[in-house]
C-alpha cells in the first residue's frame, strides 16, 4: 500500500532484510531523540546501531512470531520510519488482540508526516482486531500522537530497569472496530 504525506512524500511498504541497517539507525536514533531525559544518558549513548541491527536480523528471520515490520521510504529510497507490530505480549489482554511494538521517524523528519504513514497502514492492517501499546509515561509527545490514532490507557502500567534507573511505562488500547483514524 502507498502511503503519502505532505513532506516528505513516503511511501509505507513492509520491510526487507537489506532494510535492516537502517531501521536500527532509524530506531537508535529514534531512542537517543524521544528518551532524552526519560532514561539514563548513558544508556541512550551507548546504544549500537550494529548490535541493533544483529538482533533486528533474529527477528526479522523468526516468522513464527507473527510479527510485521513496516518501513517509511522516502523518494530518494532512504528509509525514514519504521514500525513493527504483532500478537500481544501481555497476559492479561484478551486473545487476538495486536500489540505494537515499535513506531519511529527519522528526529529530524518528526511532524512531516511519517508516523502518520506508519500509523495508518498498521491500523489498516490491524483492523479486525484490538491493538495495544506500551509507552514510557513520560513520552507526552508519543502519547498525545498515540491519542489521536484512538488510543487510550487502558489502566496497565510497569517499570523497567534500564541501567539501574527505573523507566515507568504505561500502556494504551485501542479496540477492534473503531473506525480508522489517523493522528494529524
Amino acid at each position: 500500500m502507498t502511503t503519502a504525506s505532505p513532506e516528505p512524500r513516503v511511501v509505507v511498504r513492509d520491510m526487507a532484510e537489506p532494510d535492516i541497517e537502517a531501521v536500527s539507525a532509524v530506531r537508535i536514533r529514534g531512542w537517543q531523540h524521544a528518551y532524552a531525559g526519560l532514561m539514563p544518558q548513558s544508556y541512550l549513548d551507548g546504544l549500537d546501531i550494529a548490535a541493533d541491527a544483529a538482533r533486528r536480523r533474529e527477528l526479522f528471520a523468526d516468522t513464527s512470531s507473527g510479527m510485521t515490520h513496516l518501513v517509511a521510504e522516502a523518494a530518494d529510497g532512504a528509509v525514514v520510519g519504521w514500525a513493527c507490530f504483532g500478537p500481544s505480549q501481555d497476559k492479561d489482554v484478551p486473545d487476538g488482540e495486536g500489540e505494537l511494538y515499535a513506531l519511529y521517524a527519522r528526529p529530524d523528519l518528526i511532524g512531516s508526516g511519517i508516523g502518520r504513514a506508519l500509523m495508518g497502514e498498521v491500523l489498516s492492517r490491524a483492523a479486525s482486531c484490538g491493538l495495544r501499546l506500551w509507552v514510557l509515561e513520560g513520552n507526552d509527545r508519543a502519547r498525545r500522537f498515540y491519542e489521536r490514532a484512538g488510543f487510550r490507557p487502558d489502566g496497565a502500567a510497569c517499570a523497567d530497569d534500564v541501567a539501574g534507573s527505573a523507566v515507568p511505562e504505561v500502556r494504551y488500547h485501542r479496540p477492534c472496530g473503531r473506525a480508522s483514524s489517523v493522528p494529524g
